[in-house]
């Protein structure tokens, strides 16, 4: 839906992704089409099993791994002033250079991606010489140079710290050292706050904030929290069931929905109350009813037997993502009459 004057950093055209399971085929990903222009930000939201994960392991080219299998679809980086690179294509090596050199990823719980029986240091060290040719020291003082860029103190000290020396907010500024070690051109956050206190939070949205204007990269921001989407991202992808249900601008988004999926979700956000009674809010709305079974989806919109809005024609068919504004599009036949 997004359209953009200039070549857009990262293209996903149809994207689709399956898993074979006991049960029969899931289809995680199915048909997602999004644009990430450079130095910009788009915030992929939706609940736990929508596809967002599934759709950044399609850009690393990691699902395979996992038992799935990238059935369709185009990856396209294009970096400036060099050749397009088609991801789908590339053989495993050339993935590899890919791979943390042109797109870095970081995860939700650092614990699990850090080594616990290497420093810090050595592990940025690793990702640094195995994409640059640089000597072991050179590499250390680039691990100490990351460490200071993300704010971690006393840098040449901490680098030789092990990832139990650290606090969770530490190890997390760890994660994006080392994905950042390399000036990628695209960053996937993968859900990267999630496990963080709230003012941590705020310290790592805030640090990828500046860490994105000094390095100019592009960063694609999974969460399930639309909250942290309107504080980072310029455009927002809504995912329900596998698929794109609304894309378009955070402010489009935020202040005219169309689509009753994204509606449900602002309406599910906490707010605070008003200055004469701050400790008041108003009563959290609920989204009805439970996502559909991944190996039996609906025929027609897959929101449908959730959704307060729909009617037989819902049933029938799969709406296609109409345009409902300017770079704005929904994927709901009643999208005009879709209010917060």
């Amino acid at each position: 839906m997004t359209t953009t004057s200039a070549t857009p950093l990262l293209e996903v055209e149809g994207l689709k992704t399956s898993f074979k399971t006991s049960r029969g085929i899931v289809k995680s990903v199915d048909d997602v089409s999004f644009v990430i222009p450079a130095g910009t930000t788009l915030g992929v939201v939706g609940e736990s099993g929508s596809g967002k994960s599934v759709t950044s392991l399609s850009i690393m080219r990691l699902v395979a791994r996992g038992g799935g299998s990238i059935d369709d679809g185009v990856i396209r980086l294009n970096k400036p002033g060099q050749p397009a690179i088609d991801i789908r294509n590339l053989d495993e090596k050339s993935m590899r250079r890919v791979r943390g050199n042109d797109i870095a990823m970081i995860f939700q719980e650092p614990m699990t991606s850090l080594d616990p029986v290497w420093s810090i240091g050595d592990q940025i060290i690793e990702a640094v010489r195995l994409h640059q040719k640089v000597s072991r020291a050179e590499a250390r003082e680039k691990a100490i140079e990351m460490l200071r860029l993300v704010g971690i103190p006393a840098p040449e000290s901490r680098v030789d710290d092990f990832p139990h020396q650290l606090s969770g907010g530490m190890r997390q500024r760890v994660m994006i050292a080392i994905a950042l070690s390399c000036r990628p051109a695209l960053l996937i956050a993968d859900e990267p706050t999630t496990a963080l206190d709230v003012t941590i939070q705020a310290q790592i949205l805030n640090l990828i904030r500046r860490l994105q204007k000094e390095i100019g990269m592009s960063v694609l921001f999974i969460t399930h929290n639309l909250g942290v989407v309107a504080e980072i991202a310029d455009r927002v992808a809504v995912m329900y069931a596998g698929q794109v249900v609304e894309e378009g601008p955070v402010r489009a988004i935020f202040s005219a929905p169309r689509h009753p999926y994204t509606v449900g979700l602002l309406k599910s956000i906490p707010t605070p109350g008003s200055s004469s009674n701050p400790m008041a809010s108003r009563k959290l709305d609920t989204i009805g009813g439970a996502p559909p079974d991944p190996v039996a989806l609906p025929h027609g919109c897959r929101f449908a037997p959730r959704c307060p809005l729909a009617i037989d024609e819902c049933q029938k068919a799969p709406p296609p993502l109409f345009p409902v504004g300017e770079n704005h599009g929904a994927r709901c036949i009643r999208w005009p009459e879709v209010s917060k």
